[in-house]
């Protein structure tokens, strides 16, 4: 069954969550796994595929929009390919595969109605059984 961690941000900008979501992929990736981040839509891909180049200048994360051969896959229409390992959730609703894969990890940020969404998928994975987990994080 699904792992869930839900990272809570003291943060309530969006952008915030987007440089979590790299903080938390390059860990991941270092120790070995495969990721699919899920966003939104295309623009927050885009934004997100942005900022993983510059993460941090001494830091080189692979991944790509479009290769499922690419150890990070960063994806907005529910593709999800291969990848079985960590999801990590940067859109409003509960991603349709995520059941799919070892881990989810949902980045909540304390804008109004994301927060509104987050609780809203907590209660969808409480109601259904999986474990939860929450980590209260400090930007």
């Amino acid at each position: 069954m699904t792992r869930v961690d839900f990272y809570i941000l003291d943060s309530a900008e969006p952008e915030d969550a987007l440089r979590y979501a790299c903080r938390l992929t390059e860990k991941a990736y270092k120790n070995g796994h495969q990721l699919c981040l899920q966003t939104s839509d295309a623009n927050q891909s885009n934004v997100l595929d942005t900022l993983l180049w510059g993460h941090r200048p001494e830091s080189f994360i692979p991944h790509s929009q479009s290769d499922n051969d690419e150890s990070v896959l960063i994806q907005h229409n529910g593709e999800v390919g291969a990848h079985h390992d960590v999801m990590v959730n940067l859109g409003r609703e509960v991603p349709a595969a995520f059941s799919r894969f070892k881990r989810l990890a949902e980045i909540v940020c304390q804008e109004p109605s994301l927060l509104t969404a987050s609780r809203e998928r907590y209660a969808f994975y409480q109601q259904r059984g999986y474990p939860l987990h929450t980590h209260r994080i400090k930007v």
